[in-house]
Order: C-alpha cells, then sequence, then structure tokens
C-alpha cells in the first residue's frame, strides 16, 4: 500500500492543476445540485419491529388520511390573574384562534383543529385552556407561512392580556449552530500557525478540509429528499467532516516538512508522506467508516442513513488528503515552511542547511522529554491515568436515558414555557398523552378503557373514537407524570404487558420508550461488531495483538468517562451554566451508542499516527523504548494539535440551539480530550514501556496468515533503496523554479 500511495502522492503532485481542477469541478457540481435541489425535510422516523411502530402503521392502516405520523401543535392560552378562559370575552378570543387556523393561512396543511371547549382541553380551575392542532405532514415539511401562520395565531389574543405560547413539533426547525462552527474553525486555525509557524502550511489542512465538507454536505443536501436524509444528518458530517478533514491534511503535511528537513526534493517528499502518513490516513479512515457505516446494526432506518452519509464524507476527506494536499503542496512551494527553514534548506549553503536541519531535528523537543518521562515512570502514569478517567467515568453509573422534549427546551422559547403552562393547568402527563390503538370493535374498546382507568398513574382515560369500519378505536391516555418520567414507562410497561396482540400503546412517549429500550438492546452487538472490526483492521496495521488490545481497551476507559462527563453536566447540571445547559434531563437515548460510534473511529486516528511512527523505528532497529520516544519526538506534537482542533471544531457545536447537537458536541470534545491527552499520550508509551518487545509479539502462523499492508513503508524503503523507485534525482533547481 505504502508503495502504491507513494506514487499517488507523486503523480497528485505532478499533475497538481488537473488534480485541484477535478476537485474544484467536483465542489462547483455537488453544490449546483444542492442548490437545485428542495429544502431537506425532517427524515421519516421510525423504529421496525418496535409495538410503537407497529401501532402506527395499524393507524395509517385503519385511518386513512389522518397522518398518524403529522406534526401536532398546542396553542396554550392562561386568562390573567383572577379570570377564566370561559368568561366570555375570553371564550370568545379563543374561539377566534380556532377560527383563524381553520380558515386562514396553511389551512390545507391542517388535519384537525379541536376547540377546546368542546374537547374538554379547560383545566379543572378555569385558567387554562390549549387548542391541539394537528397537521398532515411533519413539522420540517411545513411551509412558512404555515408556521407563521401558527406564530402569529395568538397574538390578538395576547393584546388583550391573556399569556399564549405554543408547543409542540409543528415548530421544529433545522438546528442553528450559531457562531459555533466558525470559532472552531478559528481556533483550529491558530493552532495550525502555531504548530507550522507558516500561515500556508496553516491554511492549507483548512482549505482542504472545506473543499471535502463542502462536496459532502452539498451532496448530502442534494440527495436529502431523495435518500430521505433527516435534517441533522448535514449537522453531523459537517462536525465529523471538518474534524477529521483538518487532521488528516495536517498529518499529510506534516511528514511533508519533515521529509524536505531531510533534504528531499518537494515531489520525493510529497510522494514519500502520502506513502507513510497516507497510509495511516486511509486505515484511520477505515475505522472511522466502519464504527459510522456499523450504525446499520441498530436498525433504525434514520440513524443508518446519518451513518453512511457521515462516513462518505470521511471517505472524501481521506481521498482529498492523498490526492489534494500533495497538489496544492505543489503549488504551495517553500511556502510551506517557516522563514528559517527555508533559508536552510533552499539557501546557496544546501549542505549545510540540509546537516544544521537534520540536527535540529534530534533535539530533545516536547514530545521528547514527556515520552522519556514516562518510559522512567511507567506504572505511576499508567495508574494516574486509569485511575483519574475512572473517577470521571463514576456518573455514568447513573445513566437515565430518553428523549429530548419541550421540558428540554431552553426557559426562554414558546415551546418551553407552553409545557410549562400544560404542566401547571392540567398535569405534567398532558405534555405526553398516550395513544392506546384497538384492533377490534367498540366491545374490546369498551374493555381496554375499563382495564386502563384503574391502573396507577393514569390520570385520565378519553373515550375511543372508532373508525368508520368500526373495526379499529384510538383510545388517548393522559398519565399523571411527565412524559420522560420512570413512571410513565412503567405505566406504558402495564398496558402492554395485561393486553393482548389487540391492543397497542404508541404515540411520541411510546416511541421514545422503545427508541431508548431498542438502542440499549443494541449497544452490546454494536460495540462487539465495531471493536472487533477495527482490532482486526488494526492487528493488519501493527502486526501484534496487544497493540490494538491495548487500543481498544484505551478508547472504551476514555469513552466511559466521556459519558460520565455528559451525565455530570446534561443529568445532573454541574458546570451547567458554563456550558449553556438551561435544563436537565435524561440523556439523549442514542448518546452511549452514537458515541461509541465516532469516538471509536476518531480515538483510532492517533493511535495509527501515533504508534505507527513507533512501529516504523521499531521495524527499521531502534529498542522498544527508543522507538517509543521517536514515535513522540515526530508525531507529539502534530497530535496535540489535531486533538485540539478536533476539540474546538467540536466544542464550537455546542452553541446550537438544539439539545441534541449541544450534547453531541460536548459529548464528542470532551471524548477526544480524554483519548488524545490521557490514554494516547499517557496510558499507551506506559504500557508499551512495560510490555517491552512483547508488544510487536504476533505468531509465526498468524504472521503469515494476514496480508502485509506496509504502513511504517518498509517495503517502499526497499523499493527506493533498490533503485526500482524514483529517488531524489529531478534537478533541484528546475524544481524551485516551477515553484
Amino acid at each position: 500500500m505504502a508503495t502504491f500511495l507513494y506514487r499517488l502522492g507523486r503523480g497528485a503532485f505532478r499533475r497538481r492543476r488537473l488534480v485541484a481542477l477535478i476537485w474544484v469541478a467536483l465542489l462547483f457540481v455537488a453544490g449546483f445540485g444542492a442548490a437545485s435541489a428542495s429544502a431537506p425535510t425532517s427524515g421519516s422516523f421510525s423504529i421496525p419491529g418496535t409495538e410503537a411502530q407497529k401501532a402506527f402503521d395499524l393507524l395509517d392502516k385503519k385511518f386513512p388520511g389522518m397522518a398518524a405520523d403529522g406534526a401536532t401543535a398546542r396553542i396554550v392560552i392562561k386568562a390573567p390573574a383572577g379570570a377564566k378562559v370561559t368568561d366570555p370575552g375570553t371564550k370568545t378570543q379563543v374561539e377566534k384562534i380556532v377560527e383563524d387556523l381553520k380558515s386562514g393561512p396553511g389551512k390545507d396543511q391542517i388535519s384537525s383543529v379541536a376547540d377546546p371547549y368542546q374537547a374538554q382541553a379547560v383545566s379543572q380551575d378555569g385558567s387554562t385552556a390549549f387548542i391541539s392542532t394537528k397537521y398532515k405532514v411533519s413539522g420540517m415539511e411545513l411551509t412558512d407561512q404555515t408556521r407563521e401562520a401558527l406564530k402569529d395565531s395568538g397574538k390578538e389574543a395576547q393584546a388583550q392580556g391573556l399569556t399564549v405560547e405554543i408547543g409542540g413539533d409543528a415548530l421544529m426547525a433545522a438546528p442553528e449552530t450559531g457562531s459555533g462552527e466558525i470559532i472552531g474553525i478559528l481556533v483550529a486555525a491558530i493552532v495550525l500557525v502555531i504548530t507550522f509557524g507558516s500561515l500556508i502550511a496553516a491554511g492549507l489542512p483548512l482549505l482542504t478540509a472545506v473543499i471535502g465538507v463542502g462536496i459532502g454536505v452539498s451532496s448530502i443536501t442534494a440527495l436529502a429528499n431523495v435518500l430521505d436524509l433527516g435534517n441533522t444528518t448535514a449537522t453531523l458530517a459537517t462536525m465529523i467532516g471538518l474534524a477529521v478533514g483538518i487532521d488528516y491534511a495536517l498529518f499529510i503535511v506534516s511528514r511533508y516538512r519533515a521529509e524536505l528537513a531531510e533534504g528531499r526534493e518537494r515531489e520525493e517528499a510529497a510522494g514519500r508522506a502520502a506513502g507513510t502518513a497516507g497510509s495511516a490516513v486511509v486505515f484511520a479512515g477505515l475505522t472511522v467508516v466502519i464504527a459510522l457505516v456499523g450504525l446499520a446494526v441498530v436498525n433504525i432506518p434514520m440513524l443508518t442513513k446519518m451513518g453512511v452519509a457521515a462516513a462518505g464524507t470521511v471517505v472524501i476527506a481521506v481521498l482529498v488528503a492523498l490526492t489534494l494536499v500533495p497538489a496544492i503542496l505543489g503549488f504551495a512551494g517553500r511556502k510551506v515552511l517557516p522563514a528559517g527553514e527555508k533559508s536552510k534548506l533552499f539557501g546557496k549553503g544546501k549542505g549545510k542547511g540540509k546537516g544544521e536541519t537534520a540536527g535540529t531535528e534530534q533535539k530533545a523537543n516536547g514530545g521528547t522529554r514527556w515520552a522519556r518521562f514516562v518510559l522512567r515512570r511507567p506504572v505511576m502514569v499508567l495508574l494516574a491515568g486509569v485511575i483519574g478517567l475512572g473517577v470521571i467515568a463514576i456518573p455514568a453509573s447513573k445513566l437515565e436515558m430518553g428523549l429530548p422534549d419541550d421540558g428540554a427546551q431552553p426557559v426562554s422559547t414558546t415551546q418551553r414555557q407552553a409545557y410549562d403552562m400544560l404542566s401547571d393547568g392540567f398535569g405534567p402527563g398532558f405534555n405526553g398523552p398516550l395513544m392506546v390503538v384497538v384492533d377490534g370493535d367498540k366491545a374490546l374498546a369498551d374493555r381496554t378503557v375499563d382495564r386502563i382507568k384503574g391502573l396507577d398513574g393514569v390520570a385520565a382515560v378519553m373515550p375511543p373514537m372508532p373508525n368508520e369500519a368500526g373495526d379499529a378505536a384510538m383510545i388517548s391516555v393522559i398519565p399523571k407524570d411527565r412524559p420522560s418520567s420512570a413512571q410513565t414507562e412503567d405505566l406504558v410497561h402495564t398496558i402492554r404487558d395485561g393486553s393482548g396482540g389487540d391492543v397497542m400503546v404508541t404515540g411520541a412517549t411510546a416511541m421514545n420508550i422503545d427508541f431508548s429500550q431498542k438502542m440499549n438492546d443494541a449497544l452490546l452487538p454494536y460495540l462487539a461488531l465495531v471493536v472487533g472490526l477495527a482490532f482486526l483492521l488494526l492487528m493488519l496495521v501493527f502486526r501484534s495483538i496487544l497493540v490494538p488490545l491495548k487500543a481498544a481497551l484505551g478508547f472504551l476507559l476514555s469513552v466511559v468517562a466521556a459519558l460520565g462527563a455528559v451525565v455530570a453536566v446534561f443529568q445532573w447540571g454541574w458546570l451547567g451554566s458554563v456550558f449553556g445547559v438551561e435544563q436537565t434531563g435524561p440523556i439523549m437515548s442514542m448518546m452511549p451508542i452514537f458515541m461509541v460510534g465516532v469516538v471509536f473511529g476518531l480515538a483510532m486516528d492517533y493511535e495509527v499516527f501515533l504508534v505507527t511512527r513507533m512501529r516504523e523505528a521499531y521495524v527499521h532497529g531502534e529498542r522498544p523504548g527508543q522507538a517509543v520516544v521517536t514515535g513522540f519526538q515526530y508525531s507529539a506534537r502534530v497530535v496535540v494539535a489535531a486533538a485540539v482542533i478536533m476539540i474546538a471544531v467540536f466544542g464550537g457545536f455546542m452553541g446550537a440551539s438544539d439539545q441534541m447537537v449541544k450534547m453531541i458536541g460536548f459529548g464528542l470534545a470532551v471524548a477526544v480530550f480524554f483519548d488524545a491527552f490521557v490514554v494516547r499520550m499517557a496510558i499507551v508509551p506506559a504500557v508499551l514501556a512495560l510490555l517491552g518487545h512483547k508488544a510487536w509479539w504476533l505468531p509465526k502462523w498468524l504472521d503469515r496468515l494476514l496480508p502485509n499492508v506496509d504502513v511504517e513503508g518498509e517495503s517502499l524503503r526497499r523499493h527506493l533503496e533498490d533503485g526500482t523507485g524514483s529517488s531524489d534525482g529531478p534537478d533541484k533547481d528546475r524544481e524551485l523554479v516551477n515553484a
């Protein structure tokens, strides 16, 4: 592989104009497709195999045209202190809202509007009422006209002194990240300038990453409606694509500069950078792709599509690093180096410059000093890292999972205020009614109502609503507790346990419960699949059993610690104000499995880049301890920079208005911090120091079975030394003129 990538890198460098033109053309085509496509919807949400999904499917069959999965809205009206919503003047205002919704803009998308005085939607004390509105399409498919009509529906009543707030998913909008992404990119730019000491070298990874993400996200946008991709898919692809795109380009540019420092011609340096660091990029990218595509094991179409789309963006980032980065290095010329190094490498005293540079490379830098410290005290460093992460992981044992509802919205939003008004006026259960679907006649529906009324945790049971054929009915059940409470979950299970196959529970609350259970059930199989495949991949890379095992165990430690931090901040509220968490609650149910997938792939980036340099030194004859020092000498600074960049990119998404995006950004940023700075920079060298030669042991029979992918470039070195490949022969002056 190293030899192939070496030739690819040299070819891209030599034909840089053609390569750059191809990538720019791809960006233009993808951008044109995105601009021409209609706005993406929220994507259909289904959970195959669950009772809630079966009930929804039955509703579509028995109640045609009902749009069971359509958007809903609740306009909550509260009378001033001392007044009631049943007062004649107030009642007139409420009924006007109902009529305006039925006849106003967006009426074509409305399925039904319930008059609160006829639907028993007035609180016992008469202070509050709510208007339930059902739409034919999902929240993201509502037109701007319909959404604005909903927002404006209560303005006249508000002017008369009533309090009007709107809840439900009809106001759902694509998550806004604000300036977070820009801040993340600015931090990345600063880190790159400090790392490289050159504006050109710093700008190159940013430029190529933006091109790669632009192509990936534009393609997702162009195909969103065709493939039924959710509106959060592009956000996830942007988050991951930016992080890995910058990192992969950083790895290539860093190795290119190191090759130049050893006196090689620019084209040769680009080829060798692609053959060595490029090999690490390929396998690091493969681990990310495996982790993302592996989300399909959960068997939730929305999650599968998100994973595959994000994996596609990662593949583009790898291809950009292997082709576009060498091409742009060809355009950059000597500007990719700091001024001091340019004069040494390209000044009049070429030989002296080369020697000085080589000597400079041998000086003990921060990575070298840290590695030597760890080698002197491996047990202490190992225990400190493991115990520290173990303590941080403790809150993960109290993890409570669910899906966010309006109660998790910021207190300043109308959705949250409507949620609180419903809880105060009717009880918390009104924010998450259960829909019981009866596949049978009226007698079965009546028996079901009588049974549910006698259950603990039930606040109210509405009369059954039969379909036209009389062979099915819907029953609305109001729990006593809030939708995300354990008591409501117990009530759902109790109704299901006492019913036959003809009675099913669905609705948003039941769907959330089933979703969380499905995620729990899939976690261990997914973990086994992803870690197992990545273990085999890393065994190919490192020709070792213990190194991949150590990598997997280190990852598990960092991801559990990150989950502990997420629980402490988002569930318990520790430092919540610092991170913009206005409302604590259960952790999003997809968070554990999502973090396992994404963080595992990203964590392997550092493992592959750092340890392949150690493996390269070991294969070339260095002793195990010295190989660790060499790996840190050449890679520590780059790994630290890459980690800081990734943390900045993920942390930037914490400014999102959407609680899910905010939580994902925080979780990924913390996980990368733990994995890069504690696991890879401390625990990894400590374990390798304790293992010595055993770290690189592989049974001979297994060594013969495994294909040699040559990530460390040993076959490439022999290929070049034998004279079968290109060496440093091209005329340097001609290269400088062309630059």
